[in-house]
């Protein structure tokens, strides 16, 4: 995995010394996303830079890559992994391309070179690159289908700028960052979630997943290359159940292909332990060493944890139980609750924007700690989006609510906001505008049932929302520290097929995600595959929420915070700032609660603070 960013622009020479600068100077703020390598590449109409996290064929591939045919120059600046690598290889071969070295990035290259913008119709999986062809003189940006890896674009003029992340677009000459209100209305109303396609900044836009941009001198064109088609599943259930195996085993298979040490991130729920599994029996099967894999907790989690229905059991009993079944080298990573609170300012820094509080530090904390052995994880992420394993597929109200199922308690917003803020942006209003707007995009199926289609609905707004505020925590809080994440459960050909597996089957007998436990029988102990879901594991250590409680009131009685401009003061202090903290009222997902909206205000203002934001109403 890369970091990449760089500028198109037709009126003007691009190849100057000055150009090349600010080329550089865009990639030196992805530096964390690639320690090993650097590059800069420019020609008359735009400029790439390049961030390099080595994975495959370490001591080739360095980028940006570049390639001189008899009509111009070809440049690629590329992140991501192609899982099909081999296939593409041996075509290439076959149409007569000497390819020099073993990296998926000059067989990508070669792939655009012959294909354009229809090679992407042809790559597996995960991926964010920009194409200079300079036959043609365009320039093609493409993301993934799912939009695993990130990619934004922002127009200064007449030039177009891009980057992995929207701190590199604001080092190119004279963008600046910005807010408008819409940006507030995204930040207040949605985050840690964001409109698909918007940046939040404003004049920021992200490529979503599945679509591609070219640029020529006469314009640009945005297009959608890929997704998801709703059809009637043929398939009985046992022949699904044999499918799924079949896909699923495949997508995991392909994604241990690594020239770096790789582990898998284990928390003895299904959806690692399934991954794990494999991976384990793929290396023994292949006389590697033991697989390595991690698994996360907190300090005295075992004396404060407290079980809930989003909760219902402690992880590391069932990671033991992995462990032993498969023999894997395994490390148990035991987060101190300090640095819960002292990596929330990194976090934010990482996603540019206020995330999901102390979800996001501890994956940041935990990263940086794999990073130390290991360059590659693969993470059981999206399996319960695509399989419907949260509670707003099950229950009739987060069913047919008219906003997100994931956020529809506003009163903890309204709690710490000013009134006239909430009032004047009209933040719940906002959030059911764009719910609505969203699930109205859903690919339709003729002649479903009401219940069956409002269920694909809720597996869209999962898919275009919450699986992709996942994806985008696990990769910046990776990429922060040098880390790539893969996740099976977001390849495409397993998606497609999910996705019009019926719920009846998806919930066989009332079971969560039924169809993806039978497809894992044999592969895991029995008591593992039918463990209940339990979701990313957080602190029930009593001094993380006064820790933050402390760092919020400093905040507070900073009158210069910028803050104050959009918060209740006086219901913080009253509040959120007594009382014990509630974790069984979610504002946002499953478990953020209290003690997170506590964390999420420590963001937001230092966010405001980073890039010298103030409120209007101010």
């Amino acid at each position: 995995m890369c970091g990449i960013a760089g500028f198109c622009e037709f009126r003007r020479d691009n190849r100057t010394p000055e150009w090349g600068a600010a080329a550089f100077a865009m990639g030196e703020t992805l530096r964390r996303r690639g320690p090993d390598d650097d590059g800069v590449w420019q020609c008359r109409e735009c400029a790439f830079a390049h961030r390099r996290l080595a994975v495959i064929d370490p001591e080739h591939g360095s980028q940006p890559m570049v390639r001189t045919l008899p009509e111009g120059e070809c440049a690629l600046c590329y992140n991501g992994e192609l899982y099909n690598t081999p296939q593409l290889r041996r075509e290439l071969e076959g149409r007569g391309v000497a390819l020099e070295t073993w990296s998926d990035t000059e067989v990508l290259l070669w792939q655009c070179i012959l294909f354009g913008a229809a090679a992407v119709e042809k790559l597996e999986g995960i991926f964010a690159f920009a194409f200079w062809d300079g036959r043609s003189r365009t320039l093609l940006l493409a993301r993934d289908r799912v939009g695993v890896k990130p990619l934004f674009y922002a127009f200064q003029g007449a030039t177009l700028v891009f980057g992995s992340e929207p701190k590199a677009l604001f080092a190119y000459p004279g963008l600046v960052p910005k807010v408008d209100t819409e940006s507030w209305q995204e930040v207040l109303a949605l985050s840690p979630a964001r409109t698909p396609g918007h940046g939040v900044f404003a004049g920021v836009r992200e490529l979503r997943g599945g679509h591609l941009l070219l640029m020529d001198e006469n314009g640009t064109l945005e297009r959608c290359w890929w997704t998801l088609e709703s059809r009637v599943h043929t398939e009985n259930y046992e022949d699904t159940v044999v499918h799924l195996r079949t896909l699923l085993e495949g997508a995991i298979r392909r994604q241990l292909v690594s020239d770096v040490p790789l582990a898998t991130l284990l928390s003895g729920g299904l959806d690692s332990s399934v991954i794990t599994a494999v991976a384990a029996r793929a290396y023994a099967a292949t006389g590697e060493p033991p697989l390595e894999t991690y698994s996360f907790d907190y300090t005295d989690n075992e004396k404060y944890f407290k079980p809930s229905s989003f909760q219902p059991d402690a992880d590391w009993p069932w990671v033991e139980r992995m462990r032993e079944a498969f023999g894997t080298r395994h490390t148990v990573l035991t987060c101190p609750i300090p640095a819960l609170t002292r990596e929330l300012i990194p976090a934010m820094n990482a996603r540019d924007l206020p995330g999901m509080a102390d979800v996001d530090s501890s994956l940041l904390w935990f990263c940086r700690q794999i990073r130390r052995r290991n360059t590659v994880v693969i993470s059981g992420e999206c399996a319960d989006e695509i399989f419907g394993g949260y509670p707003w597929f099950h229950r009739a109200d987060m069913l047919r609510a008219e906003t997100f199922p994931w956020s529809m308690d506003f009163s903890a917003r309204t709690e710490v906001l000013r009134g006239e803020v909430f009032q004047a942006l009209e933040l719940e209003d906002y959030a059911k505008f764009r719910c609505c707007a969203s699930r109205a995009e859903t690919p339709k199926l003729d002649g479903e049932k009401r219940e069956d289609a409002c269920r694909r609905e809720i597996g869209w707004l999962n898919l275009q929302w919450f699986m992709q505020n996942l994806l985008e925590r696990k990769d910046r809080m990776s990429m922060w520290s040098g880390l790539e994440v893969r996740v099976p459960f977001a390849d495409h050909r397993l998606l497609e097929y999910v996705w019009n597996i019926p719920w009846s089957m998806k919930n066989r007998g009332g079971a969560r995600k039924q169809v993806l436990r039978d497809a894992a029988a044999g592969l895991l102990p029995e008591d593992v595959r039918n463990r209940p879901k339990s979701p990313y594991p957080k602190t029930h250590n009593p001094l993380y929420k006064q820790l933050a409680r402390t760092e919020l009131r400093r905040i507070l009685d900073d009158k210069s915070a910028p803050i104050h401009a959009l918060v209740d003061e006086r219901a913080l202090r009253e509040g959120l700032l007594v009382s014990a903290g509630d974790y069984g009222r979610p504002w946002f997902g499953q478990l953020m609660a209290g003690p997170q909206m506590i964390a999420w205000l420590i963001q937001l203002n230092a966010w405001m603070e980073r890039f010298g934001f103030c409120y209007p109403g101010a």
